[in-house]
Parts: C-alpha cells; sequence; structure tokens
C-alpha cells in the first residue's frame, strides 16, 4: 500500500462558479473555503468560472468582482494557499498582480492543449509575484501524449512549478489519462497534475489512474460542481484516494461536512450527468460549453446535442463561444428547411 501523499487542490469556488452561473457571493466564498481550510486543503482555486476578468457578456457576469472574491477568501483562510485561474487573452498581468496583493498565493496559468506558448509572460509574472504556479493544458484529448510532453516542458522551461493534465471535456477515459501522465513523468522534473471532469462518469476513475503513474497533484469540487456535469467530487475522491492508501492531509469527515451542510444548500441546481453534459464528453467539446449550448438551444429552437456534436466535430475549444450561436443558427435553418420540404 503506497504512502505516498498528494497535493489536493478544490475548485468548487472557481469551477463550481460554473454551476451556479458565477453567482456566489463574496460572504458564500468565504464560507465554503473556510471549510475546505479546516478540512485541510492543500490549495483553494476561488473566482470566476473562467479565471480573473472572465466577468462578461461572453462568459456571463459575476455576482461581484474578482477583487472582492479574493479579499473575502484571503480573509478567512488559514493554512491552505489561494489560488487564482489565469487565461491568457482573458486575464492580465495586472490582474495577477491585484490577486497577489490581495493575499492569493498560487496561480494556474491555462492554455489550450496546443498553445503553451502564449504563457510565458504570465508564468514568469506569477513567479515574480512570489506566486506557486501551475502550467495548465486544457482539452488534453484532442493531443496524443507526445504533443502534450512538447507543451508541458515548455511551461517548465518558464518557470512553472507543475504541469497539469487537464480534461476540460471529460473526454478521456483511464487508459488515455495514463498514457497521458506517464509521458509527461518521463519528460518532465516538475510534479504533474490532473483535473478530471465527469462528463463520462469516469472523473474519479481517471483520477486514480493519474495517481497510479505518478501524479502528485489532483483537483476536485464539493458535490462535484464545475462545468459540464462537474468535476471529480473531491470528498469522494479523497475517500477513494484514502482506500488506496494515498495521504491527503484533509479530514474526510470535515469535507463531507462542508459538502452537505455548506455547500449542498447554496446550489441551485444538482450536479448530474444529464444528456448534455454526457455529449460534452462523448464529442470532446469544452465542459464549460454546456450552458451556453442549452440556451442556444432555446434561442433557435434546435437540439441542444445537435450543437454540441456540430462543435465537436468542428473541433471547437475554449474562447471560441461565439460559433455556439453560429452552429446553432445553421442548424435552425437547416430543421426550417426540412420541414418545407
Amino acid at each position: 500500500m503506497t504512502q505516498q501523499r498528494i497535493t489536493i487542490t478544490d475548485s468548487t469556488l472557481r469551477d463550481g462558479m460554473h454551476t451556479v452561473s458565477h453567482q456566489f457571493t463574496p460572504n458564500d466564498m468565504a464560507e465554503i473555503a473556510s471549510a475546505l481550510d479546516q478540512a485541510g486543503v492543500d490549495i483553494i482555486e476561488i473566482g470566476h468560472g473562467d479565471g480573473l476578468a472572465g466577468a462578461s457578456y461572453q462568459y456571463g457576469f459575476s455576482q461581484a468582482a474578482d477583487e472582492d472574491y479574493v479579499r473575502a477568501v484571503c480573509n478567512v483562510v488559514k493554512q491552505a494557499k489561494v489560488a487564482v485561474l489565469l487565461l491568457p487573452g482573458i486575464g492580465t498581468k495586472r490582474d495577477l498582480q491585484i490577486a497577489a496583493d490581495l493575499g492569493a498565493r498560487a496561480a494556474r496559468i491555462a492554455t489550450h492543449v496546443t498553445e503553451a506558448d502564449i504563457s510565458e509572460q504570465h508564468i514568469k509574472v506569477s513567479k515574480d509575484l512570489g506566486l506557486f504556479t501551475v502550467g495548465f493544458l486544457m482539452m488534453a484529448h484532442m493531443e496524443e501524449p507526445n504533443k502534450l510532453v512538447e507543451q508541458a516542458k515548455k511551461m517548465e522551461s518558464y518557470g512553472a512549478d507543475v504541469v497539469y493534465v487537464t480534461d476540460s471535456a471529460g473526454a478521456l477515459l483511464p487508459d488515455g489519462v495514463r498514457a497521458r501522465v506517464s509521458a509527461l513523468r518521463e519528460a518532465v522534473s516538475i510534479p504533474v497534475g490532473f483535473h478530471a471532469h465527469n462528463n463520462l462518469g469516469v472523473a474519479v476513475g481517471n483520477t486514480l489512474a493519474a495517481l497510479s503513474e505518478g501524479a502528485g497533484y489532483v483537483d476536485g469540487s464539493l458535490r462535484g460542481m464545475g462545468a459540464g456535469a462537474g468535476n471529480a467530487q473531491t470528498e469522494v475522491m479523497v475517500a477513494a484516494l484514502h482506500k488506496a492508501g494515498f495521504q491527503t492531509g484533509t479530514d474526510l469527515a470535515k469535507l463531507i461536512h462542508a459538502a452537505e451542510d455548506v455547500v449542498a444548500p447554496k446550489m441551485t441546481r444538482p450536479q448530474i450527468i444529464d444528456s448534455v453534459a454526457l455529449i460534452l464528453g462523448y464529442a470532446g467539446v469544452y465542459s464549460s460549453f454546456f450552458l451556453h449550448a442549452k440556451r442556444a438551444a432555446e434561442r433557435f429552437g434546435v437540439d441542444p446535442l445537435a450543437i454540441l456534436v456540430e462543435l465537436g466535430k468542428q473541433r471547437i475549444v475554449g474562447g471560441q463561444e461565439d460559433q455556439i450561436i453560429d452552429v446553432a443558427y445553421e442548424l435552425s435553418k437547416k430543421e426550417r428547411v426540412g420541414a418545407l420540404l
């Protein structure tokens, strides 16, 4: 039985913001963060679902400003590192500076799996600010392991402390996770992390697969909150890790309390694998397209599943949300033509 110590990052207050349409209040975040901190979680990621400066017409407006969230959480967290996410092209170096000034101690710099080169300046700024810095390679299912290795090495060369295989679409199965994590472990000298989405129902299994290949960092969210069908459910993931013999430094009973008594009452909808979330994983589409696709389907009177299948065929990725409207419109025209014929 292994005794490896695994670092746990909880994303309830960032990825989980998708579940509540980014409407957690600063007080909500402070209460949940305090519970996570008391449970011994290592890193607590917070903010808009699309990271710093994500609040917008395109991605959806959050209930409060980034600064309000960071300030509220940093005021109550005593042990964990408070982390923010930054997507180059959305967040800026100034946003990172403000977060650090307010008490954030970690930054996750996220790019599409083939675009690590755009992370260079942000990773270097993050390191200059003294932040623990994670390179986050999203949509990892879209490229083979050798391509991930090439991109991970870039992030390592820029100064990242950890590099992540990020299954943003929840499209990977355990063998695909093992192949990618093992390739990175052999190629880089920094630790490797794994971030799962549950669109195919295998988030916890995929996390265990990543750990079996030497990943040292894994992510979850309470009640599984997150884009699409959500993330690996933190309290379930930790229970599985403890049964497998991994050390996490977390108190499972306190995590269960945080999920049941603190988070669950604040959820606006259950986190389930519905038909739309399932097709996200099956078609390999970015999980944060979940609500966008549902809204576009209602607006144009088309099947949201058809939208997602077409997005998958076109290999649409994060940052191309405007294409969801285009696809829905084109599908509506086809359906109208079909009805006339």
